[in-house]
């Protein structure tokens, strides 16, 4: 009976030991502890929100000459003015043509000589009026206006891959077709008598 109540007396010794050192170390830290008071936080906005100023374009500078003032209107001739605020200038009237000068067109004609790619050469004209021949041959097509004692060459056109030459002089013509070595050709002559056409195929 004895043990027990010493035992229950050395756990009451050692629990109020402990409560008391706890209650210090409890003590200790919430007196060096200070308390603030609670802050008041802002809330949002909750209203729409305002517009912002509208945004304005632009303007885009005007460039340009300031406007004329009105110049004086023609001055008449003697004895008188010309009417208030018409403005103008007179020119002189163009000078019509000479008519002394000749009216026939002059004959152009070229020097002898070759040429290349399609051709179109006209001779001296004639008063008579001409046939239009063609001429088919291996590399191209030649088609003349024959006269009476004239040939004008009207036109001449090469195939793909042949070369043109064309020689003329005052009373003949002569054009080839060339191609690897292959030559056809037309001759005309005309020297005062009724014009001749040969064709050579080559």
């Amino acid at each position: 009976m004895r043990s027990g109540w010493v035992q229950l007396g050395a756990w009451t010794a050692a629990t109020g030991a402990a409560v008391a050192l706890s209650w210090l170390g409890v003590h200790a830290v919430l007196a060096d502890t200070e308390f603030e008071g609670p802050v008041a936080l802002p809330l949002p906005a909750t209203g729409p929100p305002h517009p912002g100023p509208a945004a304005t374009p632009p303007t885009a500078p005007t460039t340009g000459d300031p406007p004329s003032a009105p110049g004086p209107g023609p001055t008449g001739g003697p004895g008188g003015s010309g009417a208030p605020g018409s403005s103008g200038t007179s020119s002189a009237p163009h000078p019509g043509p000479d008519p002394s000068a000749d009216p026939t067109p002059s004959a152009t004609r070229s020097q002898a000589g070759p040429s290349h790619g399609s051709a179109s050469i006209q001779s001296t004209p004639s008063s008579t009026t001409g046939t239009v021949r063609s001429y088919l041959m291996p590399g191209g097509r030649v088609a003349l206006d024959i006269r009476q004692h004239d040939v004008r060459l009207v036109s001449a056109t090469p195939e793909a891959g042949w070369t043109m030459q064309v020689w003329h002089g005052d009373q003949w013509m002569r054009i080839n077709f060339s191609k690897d070595g292959r030559v056809s050709s037309v001759w005309v002559t005309w020297n005062g008598f009724e014009p001749n056409v040969q064709v050579d195929p080559g």
